[in-house]
């Protein structure tokens, strides 16, 4: 035999391992990597679930911002105290005492399937700020176990 010629790894007189990976390596990376990114995947899916609540919540503030400015800007006092009747509706509301315990029913121009699942109610109450006499109106549009409650005072100014 040659000296230059390559020997089997048994007859050169010391042992090299065979590079690579064993299959019992293998399959423990293989279990290691699927509890790793089952894990990442259920953090994500906890994060992804919740993420439509922002939204929600801020689609519930401006409704109820746009409606808390409406009823300030009313009268404090009813324009016509004589009429008692045929104030049933927006368009005819001209005080903030109209809008005392009204809910979604009054508030017909709102994109039916956008607030769909919004409540709506507004309380009108007397309050002093002060020594000035005001009323404290409160918005609050719910949506499911999510609240959005405004506060706003309007006096005689």
């Amino acid at each position: 035999m040659c000296a230059t010629e390559a020997q089997p790894r048994w007859r050169s007189g010391r042992y090299r391992p065979a590079g690579g990976f064993s299959l019992v390596e293998l399959i423990f990376f293989i279990v290691v990597v699927s509890i790793g990114l089952a894990g990442v995947l259920r953090v994500m899916n906890v994060g992804v679930a919740a993420s439509a609540d922002p939204l929600l919540r801020k689609q519930a503030a401006a409704l109820a911002e746009s409606i808390l400015q409406e009823v300030l800007q009313k009268a404090y006092v009813d324009p016509d105290p004589l009429v008692s009747t045929g104030e049933s509706t927006r368009e005819t509301f001209d005080d903030v005492d109209d809008y005392n315990g009204r809910s979604k029913a009054v508030f017909t121009d709102l994109p039916v399937a956008a607030f769909a699942g919004y409540t709506i109610t507004i309380v009108v109450a007397p309050a002093t700020l002060g020594s000035l006499a005001a009323k404290r109106v409160v918005v609050t549009v719910a949506r499911g176990a999510e609240s959005v409650s405004l506060a706003g005072y309007r006096s005689s100014y």
